[in-house]
């Protein structure tokens, strides 16, 4: 009789954080995982179930040799990104590129590779990593909005373009999580936290309660666990949110207007 193999799943940015936390919790339940990160290095040896593979999303031809190697992916997890803090006066045009081509492009570059496998097994899983902040606008982080508001996007197309090939598309939009993205993935235009930038009251007020926010943040192995969940039930919502601050103004953002959402989000964080 033949072994039924395990299910495989490619997890990107896998380094640290949330991407590490779900790929040791689904390698614990089981499954294949195949880690894909820029530091392969770093996961060597972490469990059994677990293969590091080097993935650019930057470079396509990277990307499409990861997924070759991976083999049969039945579920992929976009997990890789970071954020980029500027006003959008003072950002710089290859600041601005760099930011969707990872946290957008990068996405649509792995999907694209995965899904004709999964089309011709009649079937997959792909959870989009996004985040509170694609269903909410915050003043310097609107490059980082505009590219999880674009996930989001991507994410309700995908829904229709796949299910007739049995391919689930969720998302799951965390609010601040305790990772390493405060410390490693947040860059910043220097720009915008100079001494005379007109947008200094939000470079020395907000940025740093945004970071601390982040730092005291939620566990990561809560979206590992939702993920976990996701893929386990074949009903599971299009979208989840995950954490403290997503769980508190998503649900508000449905309830109030442009404006009074606006308002209380001023309010919140005290931009006046």
């Amino acid at each position: 009789m033949m072994k039924r193999r395990n299910k495989r799943v490619l997890i990107t940015g896998s380094g640290s954080g949330m991407g590490r936390a779900t790929a040791l919790l689904l390698a614990e339940k089981g499954y294949d995982v195949i880690a894909a990160t820029r530091t392969p290095e770093a996961l060597y040896d972490l469990h059994p179930n677990i293969v590091p593979v080097a993935m650019d999303l930057r470079d396509r031809a990277s990307v499409e040799a990861a997924v070759k190697e991976a083999g049969q992916v039945d579920i992929l997890i976009n997990n890789a990104g970071y954020g980029f803090v500027s006003s959008v006066e003072e950002a710089k045009e290859a600041e601005m590129v760099a930011q969707f081509d990872i946290n957008l492009m990068g996405l649509l570059r792995v999907t694209a590779a995965v899904i004709p496998a999964m089309r011709r097994a009649g079937g997959g899983v792909i959870v989009n990593i996004s985040s509170f902040l694609g269903k909410i606008g915050l003043p310097m982080l609107t490059f980082y909005n505009a590219s999880k508001y674009a996930v989001e996007g991507v994410t309700d197309s995908l829904r229709y373009e796949l299910r007739p090939f049995g391919i689930r598309v969720h998302s799951v939009m965390p609010g601040f999580f305790d990772t390493c993205f405060a410390r490693k993935n947040l860059r910043i235009n220097e720009r915008s936290f100079a001494p005379d930038s007109p947008y200094r009251c939000f470079s020395e007020n907000l940025a740093p309660r945004i970071v601390d926010e982040i730092n005291h943040g939620n566990d990561p192995k809560e979206v590992a666990r939702i993920i976990a969940k996701i893929i386990d039930d074949p009903d599971a919502p299009a979208r989840v949110a995950a954490g403290e601050k997503a769980r508190k103004f998503i649900p508000m953002r449905r309830e109030l207007s442009d404006e009074d959402f606006e308002r209380r989000v001023r309010e919140y964080y005290n931009l006046g």
